[in-house]
């Protein structure tokens, strides 16, 4: 593992102190915070501790002790590096992508198909973004087979949907369906073929009919296409990728429905998955839990920068955004090594997985693309 250095930006926002201090010897509201040197030093906080530099892919552990592969949290953790890239320009970040790409394929058996349906899709939707960064014409071909195998996880079973994993076709999940959609529409914008517009306004409309609640605006877990059953809890990630599917198909159609229905999700995860302590996301676990947070965000921040979105919510969805990365560098962060653990609230002790890290990665980056967008 690379010994990781500090940018000089902590010495520059950890200044101050009034008595009590904390573990860090200031005290942590005392500070103005810089968004932009925040994300450089998270993301290549991110780089530094999880990077393996042999097999070009994300290690699950920050301490060198957990360098197993995992394949769904190694296409967030790119996410995370095409974040910075996109946000900084700068070719270092850029230098990962075919490494990256090549890497996963090896350590994912040699191919990038996978039994989970969901798993495929975060790894499609990253590819998406690398080629619409590079053009590099192997990003799109990738996702374009990937889709191929997506779409036969659709089936009769609950009425539709796509399923989560190819051995249980019966479970039809949130996790497997917002990113599909999110899949079909990004790709029949770049494409403008039809077909996958279709697949996009009709796993949208299963999803919405099937696991949205109308009326509260939680998003389900999943349901039992044998039994009927629906597993009524919500997790943030699905969340935010319900929300992401409907700015899509806003943008696609203009129909106001659509941010009408991602408006209600959101207001539902702001006020019901929270931690009231502090007013931030709640902390949902650890393992692929860990993740949940900062794929809602990612969503979260593309619906608040979306015309249409009604102004006194937008109000609320700023405030919510803003509060929840001042929360995570001030209170989250282990500043010794920058690393983050599950809860936004707190440091973590000693290491952290991959989940966790690329969940606040993101979230800073989130904020430092929105202040940029000011």
């Amino acid at each position: 593992m690379k010994k990781l250095i500090l940018f000089p930006l902590i010495l520059l926002l950890l200044q101050s102190c009034d008595d009590p201090k904390d573990v860090y010897g200031y005290d942590q509201n005392s500070y103005t915070i810089d968004w932009n040197a925040a994300a450089d030093s998270s993301s290549m906080a991110l780089i530094d501790q999880f990077w393996n530099p042999t097999d070009h892919y994300f290690n699950y552990g920050s301490d060198g002790s957990l360098l197993d592969f995992h394949y769904w949290p190694n296409a967030h953790a790119m996410d995370v590096i095409i974040d910075a890239y996109v946000r900084t320009n700068d070719a270092k970040y850029k230098a990962y992508f075919d490494q990256w790409y090549a890497g996963v394929k090896v350590k994912n058996g040699n191919t990038y198909y996978n039994d989970f349906y969901d798993d495929m899709e975060w790894n499609a939707l990253t590819m998406l973004r690398l080629y619409d960064i590079t053009k590099d014409e192997k990003y799109l071909t990738t996702v374009k087979q990937l889709w191929a195998d997506i779409e036969t996880g659709w089936n009769d079973k609950a009425g539709g949907g796509i399923a989560w994993v190819k051995y249980q076709l019966y479970s039809k999940n949130a996790c497997s369906n917002g990113p599909a959609a999110i899949i079909a529409a990004r790709l029949y914008q770049l494409t403008k073929e039809e077909a996958y517009k279709q697949w996009a306004l009709d796993i949208y409309d299963w999803e919405k009919n099937t696991l949205y609640n109308q009326s509260t605006g939680a998003v389900y877990d999943n349901i039992n296409g044998d039994t009927g059953v629906i597993a009524d809890f919500s997790l943030t990630y699905n969340q935010g990728t319900f929300i992401g599917a409907a700015v899509e198909l806003y943008k696609i159609t203009g129909n106001i429905v659509y941010i009408n229905d991602a408006q209600k999700a959101a207001n539902f995860t702001i006020i019901k998955l929270i931690d009231t302590s502090n007013n931030i996301l709640r902390d949902e676990g650890n393992g692929d839990n860990g993740l949940f947070k900062g794929i809602f965000m990612r969503y979260f921040l593309q619906l608040i920068l979306t015309d249409g979105v009604d102004p006194s919510f937008k109000n609320k969805y700023v405030t919510f955004f803003n509060n929840n990365a001042d929360v995570l560098w001030r209170k989250g962060c282990y500043k010794e090594n920058l690393l983050f653990g599950t809860s936004w609230n707190n440091p973590p002790v000693g290491a952290t997985q991959l989940t966790s890290q690329a969940s606040a990665c993101m979230m800073i980056e989130a904020k430092a693309l929105f202040e940029k967008s000011k």
